[in-house]
């Protein structure tokens, strides 16, 4: 009986892990992400059709549009997947290339700094339990937050050089 029980056990699991990448396989690589702040939901598209949906937590000041370090918001516009950082302190993090040249001249402008470092990450190993309740708060420093599973899935399905449109 003992010995059943531990195969079902083992079978489960392998099962587990078999479907897990086999649903990431059958998806295709997104050729753009779009992120819609007012709605904190980020969209993968592959020739215009939806591939898959992330509800997410933005900056703790998620209203307009980022210009400068520290503002706690999440930056607006038309920017590119750059790189991935694998050792983030947030679990996982793939970075964005803002600022771009708009940025850059309006914090000009402004006389700042515009700040850097945005990414899409996950959580870190202190939050990582609260899975998806991290999304009832905004609570970033301006990137965008998914859960630790959903990191992995994104992780596979963009590609460095992605475009990512960041919307009101």
């Amino acid at each position: 009986m003992a010995r059943r029980i531990i195969l079902l056990i083992a079978v489960s699991i392998l099962s587990c892990l078999l479907f897990s990448s086999i649903t990431w396989a059958t998806f295709p690589k997104a050729d753009k992400v779009i992120v819609i702040k007012s709605k904190r939901v980020m969209i993968l598209l592959k020739d215009s059709e939806i591939i898959k949906t992330y509800r997410i937590a933005l900056g703790k000041s998620p209203d307009g549009r980022k210009t400068q370090t520290g503002d706690q918001k999440t930056p607006e516009g038309n920017y590119i997947i750059t790189s991935r950082n694998q050792h983030s302190k947030y679990y996982k993090a793939i970075n964005i290339s803002y600022p771009n040249k708009s940025d850059i001249q309006n914090a000009r402008r402004l006389g700042v700094s515009p700040g850097n470092s945005i990414a899409i990450h996950g959580l870190p190993k202190e939050l990582e339990d609260i899975d998806k309740f991290h999304r009832r708060l905004d609570w970033t420093d301006g990137c965008i937050a998914v859960t630790n599973h959903e990191i992995d899935e994104i992780w596979q399905l963009v590609s460095d050089g992605t475009p990512i449109e960041i919307k009101p």
